[in-house]
């Protein structure tokens, strides 16, 4: 089960990279709370929809996915953390941003989708 739950952790940052609103909508619970460098926030689909759509320009591209740990919670209940590598696909930013990423995964209609996500940069060493 850890294993399935890594894989829907990177088809959401393959939608993320290929800018795919379908996709990362799929595997989103909504209204899903986001934690980052903006704060805390509980966000429906429309308000999903415009933060997606207004990082059109940023296009990121994931370079690694490491230290991942996962736990199967309970059978509809699921936690992921793990570090991540970003850049960006124009080759515009000069370096790399790092960053430690928590999401947790729930079963909803026999569909697993994430109800939390948390990014916090990581201080570059």
């Amino acid at each position: 089960m850890e294993k399935q739950i890594i894989e829907l952790e990177k088809k959401y940052w393959q939608g993320m990279e290929n800018h795919d609103y379908e996709t990362v909508k799929q595997l989103t619970h909504f209204p899903c709370i986001i934690a980052g460098k903006n704060g805390v926030q509980s966000v429906n689909e429309d308000k999903f929809k415009k933060m997606f759509e207004s990082g059109d320009g940023d296009k990121i591209k994931v370079l690694n996915i490491s230290d991942i740990e996962a736990q199967l919670l309970t059978e509809n209940t699921a936690i992921i953390a793990y570090s991540i590598e970003l850049g960006m696909a124009d080759g515009t930013k000069k370096s790399s941003m790092k960053c430690a990423c928590t999401s947790t995964w729930i079963k909803e209609n026999n569909n697993w989708v994430c109800a939390l996500h948390t990014e916090a940069e990581l201080s570059q060493e």
